[in-house]
């Protein structure tokens, strides 16, 4: 069996950047293909269901990274609470590109997309909540301002992306990430 040309991690990351900028809906195959330097009958290839099963693929692959980098920095016990926060915004900075990258939730929850990717949206915010209210929790914050802080930081989080990209200035993304961290760690 010949070797493949592109690997699959590169794969992923190059079908979730076009993702990331168009959109669910507004990615076509041609674009996937330009992006990957696969031809379309290779993308069918290694994708048969087409490209709803490359967006189910990209999806599945940030969130593992996610899982593994994010949500294990902000539940490891082994380490204190503070560290874990900051270590978590790190991974948080990385993920979106400093701001650069739009979110994959936002990207796939328009039209369809929010209908056929409901799960890993609704699964995705609520595992960033939970892990973020147990943090708070870690941080000694009651369970109801726990909660309020987590959700908040997701709404921050989010919004912040989209400023960030409105107003061409990522300034605003790490202005926020230092705002959490300090709404976190300044009881």
């Amino acid at each position: 069996m010949r070797p493949q040309k592109v690997l699959d991690k590169d794969l992923l990351t190059a079908l979730g950047k076009v993702f990331r900028s168009k959109g669910y809906e507004g990615t076509s195959i041609k674009e996937l293909s330009e992006a990957t330097g696969l031809k379309k009958a290779s993308l069918y290839h290694r994708f048969p269901d087409g490209k709803e099963e490359m967006a189910n693929s990209v999806f599945s692959h940030i969130e593992e990274w996610v899982k593994e980098n994010i949500f294990f920095a902000l539940n490891d016990e082994s380490i204190v609470p503070q560290a874990r926060l900051k270590q978590a915004i790190d991974h948080i900075r990385t993920l979106y590109n400093g701001g650069k990258d739009t979110c994959i939730f936002r990207a796939f929850s328009m039209d369809n997309g929010l209908q056929l990717f409901e799960g890993h949206i609704s699964g995705g915010i609520t595992e960033y909540i939970k892990a973020f209210k147990n943090v708070g929790l870690a941080l000694k914050f009651d369970e109801k301002e726990a909660k309020e802080h987590a959700v908040q930081t997701l709404i921050d989080i989010q919004g912040s992306l989209i400023l960030t990209k409105g107003l061409n200035d990522t300034s605003i993304f790490e202005n926020t990430l230092k705002n959490i961290e300090n709404r976190y760690l300044q009881q």
